[in-house]
């Protein structure tokens, strides 16, 4: 029995089926109200939204698999338990997997089998409002998914990336470099009905112009010198989910037409291939260019970008949110401690101070890369002043006083041979790391794959780093 009388709406054309099944869900302790056709459900579910969706497939105007492919469109809708007559069987199944309804049920219902559905549709339903409420929350206190930040530039992205993301409007995205704006459109997909589907990501500043279209929309064998095999492209890869195109500006204009067809049509076709295939893609595009202006110099098209441009989130550059500093801080030692086995608890406040008076050209992504070298260098404790680079007044050159550290340096004779030197140099760095390798293959600027292949080759186990061998030890 409902406890908080959840609200259901019944759609069916006929009408006594339709008002058997609401009264059959009333006495469950459900409140219910009826559509005859999708185009009601739909008129009454966006004046008063339902908990649950009990739907007959073969309806008038529009059908139940068309109401559903309309919600999805508009943002997902309620959980939806879909009724089907014998012979549709096949149908609903399908729309089940095609539209992620709830699950189906046979006509006539048995009320055993209806209760049980509505129950755990409607527990979805909460955990789904539940979710969508502590995200709030969590946007208050300055989280959202992997953005940090309590200013009030940040609070109005976080405001717009909740209302964006239960709708599949087209996205622009734009901001500096390193302001996060991939993190943004991953947060729209985290928050979105389409979270349990792709996310494809795709820099078109990175690829060449000769290779873009095959990235974007797949080719089929032998379409071009190299096509040795069919490949299906991002629009397919990321069909039901969401494609980031980052860095759109720098797409040449060419593509963006072709783009602006799919876009329009929902379509693609491969190079060198005959037919389209349908995709359900919702399209967030990022630049950190200014998006008028580079369609003044001809670089982005016009069409396109108001085809994009259905919803802008500019994102704020580190300089004009210095209030968010300490949480973003915060977040990423967390962060870094876990990947580099640290335990860096703070940072001191000459060291902070340092921080602040920094412009941040490369805003988020420069402070990132800043503290990552900190933490590595202070391994524990606190960050110093003698822990930042140079280039933010703090230590002109690396930090060598590190007490966990047995020896500062090391000394190799002229005439050592250089595998025994790279020997050396990898015992030192797993001793001055206390034998931790994810932390010395960071030091040493080698993947920590690469670090266990030479400990391989040069037979070096862990008890051999921690007593050292080879070259003599500097005082």
């Amino acid at each position: 029995m409902a406890e908080d009388r959840l609200r259901v709406l019944v759609v069916d054309d006929d009408p006594g089926q339709r008002e058997t099944l609401a009264r059959l869900i009333r006495a469950l302790g459900y409140a219910t109200d009826t559509a005859a056709d999708g185009e009601e459900a739909l008129e009454k579910l966006n004046a008063l939204p339902a908990h649950v969706l009990v739907t007959d497939l073969v309806m008038p105007r529009l059908d139940g698999r068309g109401l559903l492919e309309q919600l999805r469109r508009q943002g997902g809708g309620p959980p939806a338990i879909v009724l089907t007559a014998y012979g549709s069987l096949e149908k609903a199944v399908l729309t089940v997997k095609d539209l992620g309804a709830f699950w189906y049920l046979e006509k006539p219902v048995e009320m055993a089998q209806l209760g049980v559905l509505l129950e755990r549709a409607a527990a979805q339903s909460r955990l789904r409002e539940e979710t969508e409420r502590l995200n709030r929350q969590l946007s208050y206190q300055g989280v959202l998914a992997d953005l940090v930040g309590r200013s009030p530039a940040m609070q109005e992205v976080f405001s717009l990336i909740r209302q964006v993301a239960q709708h599949s409007a087209g996205v622009l995205i734009t901001g500096e470099s390193g302001t996060g704006k991939e993190l943004a459109a991953r947060a729209i997909h985290r928050l979105g009905p389409r979270r349990d589907e792709p996310f494809v990501a795709v820099n078109c500043a990175a690829l060449p112009e000769a290779l873009i279209e095959s990235e974007l929309f797949g080719h089929e064998k032998g379409a071009f010198t190299g096509a040795l095999a069919s490949r299906a492209g991002c629009f397919e890869l990321a069909h039901g989910g969401m494609l980031l195109l980052d860095e759109i500006g720098d797409m040449p204009v060419a593509t963006q037409a072709k783009l602006l067809r799919v876009l329009e049509d929902g379509r693609v076709r491969r190079l060198g291939g005959r037919s389209e295939i349908p995709v359900d893609v919702q399209v967030i595009a990022s630049t950190n260019k200014d998006p008028q202006e580079a369609v003044r110099k001809g670089e982005l098209r016009m069409d396109l970008y108001y085809r994009l441009n259905v919803f802008h989130i500019r994102m704020p550059p580190l300089r004009e949110r210095k209030e968010d500093l300490p949480l973003l801080v915060e977040a990423l030692i967390a962060s870094l401690n876990e990947k580099y086995g640290c335990r860096v608890t703070e940072v001191e406040p000459e060291a902070f101070a340092l921080l602040e008076r920094h412009d941040w050209p490369g805003n988020v992504r420069e402070l990132r890369n800043v503290l990552a070298r900190a933490v590595i260098l202070a391994g524990e404790g606190a960050i110093r002043r003698q822990h930042l680079p140079a280039a933010l007044g703090g230590a002109p050159r690396p930090v060598t006083e590190q007490p966990s550290a047995p020896r500062a340096g090391i000394y190799v004779p002229l005439g050592t041979r250089l595998r025994e030197a790279e020997r050396e140099l990898i015992v030192r760095t797993l001793e001055f790391a206390g034998n931790n390798k994810t932390r010395a293959a960071a030091i040493l600027g080698i993947g920590l794959k690469t670090l266990h292949n030479k400990l391989k080759l040069y037979r070096l186990s862990s008890a051999t780093a921690r007593a050292g061998e080879g070259a003599s030890a500097e005082p």
